[in-house]
């Protein structure tokens, strides 16, 4: 009997930070990378593209913009910094920003977006892909 390796879906995204994973935290390079990086997760579900993003102790009224632009999907957030605190922190303050492609068939008039105990959910429809190929007939001048 054979066993066949498992496979884990792929993101439709990149996470940057995972490439930087392999390398020991004293080189510096994973820090710099890693702290200040918004965590998404994305699937589709029920003819709907999910994405959820970790932005915790953010106000969404205040600080936290949603917006879509020519298939792509861009989340902004800042979080600042408070000042009566006088012991160490590893925390990340400041702005966020994170953009993903939608899907092919993504409606950018169907969206929805929902902030509950620091996850960011939107949620996009997507209808059935069309084509991302056409075969053109040539015409030809006889010659």
């Amino acid at each position: 009997m054979t066993i066949l390796p498992v496979r884990r879906p792929r993101s439709l995204f990149p996470e940057f930070s995972d490439l930087f994973a392999g390398f020991p935290a004293l080189t510096g390079l994973r820090p710099v990378f890693d702290t200040r990086m918004m965590r998404l997760e994305d699937e589709m579900k029920e003819g709907r593209y999910v994405v959820r993003a970790e932005i915790p102790g953010v106000d969404p009224a205040k600080n936290l913009d949603v917006t879509v632009r020519d298939g792509q999907l861009t989340i902004k957030a800042e979080r600042s910094e408070k000042k009566d605190f006088d012991g160490r922190s590893e925390f990340s303050y400041g702005s966020f920003i994170r953009t993903v492609a939608l899907p092919a068939g993504a409606d950018e008039e169907n969206i929805e977006a929902n902030y509950d105990k620091g996850i960011l959910t939107v949620s996009v429809a997507v209808s059935e892909a069309k084509p991302a190929e056409r075969h053109v007939q040539v015409q030809s001048n006889g010659k």
